[in-house]
């Protein structure tokens, strides 16, 4: 049995096929071929026999040391990233999974020119008293309670620790924080947005491409730092790059190899105990 790329082609153009749709495409052909059986159940056999094929049952780590390993690091090295790695980490990174897949994830990487242009802009704004930080969504609770508010401390004192900032040193707490708008030095910079009219679910949607794309970026021996502090600036970001009314920004992003030397770079949180967020039912 034998069937030719125009055979799957002219099968796509078949009323009641969907377009696009290997598996029926597969199915409509086979079935022209031996005359026999439904195309549905041609095509249920033809996605049963694609996922047997494509799982891999071994135990891997590589999925267990990108996730071990990555940290939201705070010191860059401007060694530059090539071009064709973003683009193929950001390809992969759309294969997580959306409702209905909607994809509600749009990315704008800066470098060079336009990375200082942004930093610059919003750095500015950053230390312009009279531009108050507003974001357009929620993303902390309006007023802290615990365990969260001693959870948020506890990483703030160990970074500002590591760096020798004391409580009350405003300028240098200023000086840190300002920081995020220059990426922490990664020389690739990322800002994604959403569509403002989406809801709640493809929020939690772009938190499974955001987390793709900081594993990814581990494989390729590259490090991350999630940063919401972008989206407090909007109105400067809105300034350089073209980001239309319809978009929210999500958040910002930095990329890049991390910095061995710095001493923020040396910080690891902690997570709580499994036995204490998860509840075992049988």
């Amino acid at each position: 049995m034998g069937f030719s790329v125009s055979a799957l082609v002219v099968a796509t153009c078949k009323p009641g096929i969907p377009h696009g749709c290997l598996g029926y495409v597969v199915a409509h052909s086979v079935r022209s071929h031996i005359g026999c059986y439904s195309v549905s159940w041609l095509y249920h056999c033809f996605c049963l026999a694609m996922h047997n094929a494509s799982v891999n049952y071994d135990k891997t780590q590589s999925v267990s040391q990108a996730v071990n390993t990555r940290r939201s690091l705070r010191a860059f090295l401007p060694k530059s990233v090539e071009t064709k790695v973003i683009t193929r980490l950001l390809e992969q990174a759309a294969r997580a999974p959306s409702g209905t897949n909607m994809q509600p994830w749009k990315s704008y990487v800066v470098r060079a020119k336009t990375r200082q242009v942004l930093c610059d802009a919003v750095c500015a704004a950053f230390d312009d008293p009279a531009q108050k930080p507003v974001s357009e969504m929620r993303y902390y609770p309006e007023h802290w309670f615990e365990p969260y508010v001693s959870r948020r401390r506890e990483v703030g004192w160990s970074l500002y620790g590591l760096l020798g900032i004391k409580k009350g040193d405003h300028a240098r707490t200023h000086a840190q924080h300002r920081r995020n708008f220059q990426f922490f030095d990664a020389p690739v910079g990322m800002i994604f947005t959403i569509d403002r009219d989406l809801a709640t679910g493809s929020w939690l949607d772009y938190g499974m491409y955001l987390q793709n794309i900081m594993l990814l970026a581990r494989e390729q021996g590259l490090h991350t730092c999630p940063q919401a502090a972008w989206a407090d600036y909007h109105n400067a970001v809105r300034g350089v790059l073209p980001i239309t009314p319809q978009e929210i920004i999500v958040c910002g992003m930095s990329l890049g190899y991390a910095d061995p030397d710095a001493i923020e770079n040396s910080l690891v949180t902690t997570r709580v105990p499994v036995e204490q967020q998860v509840i075992f039912l049988e």
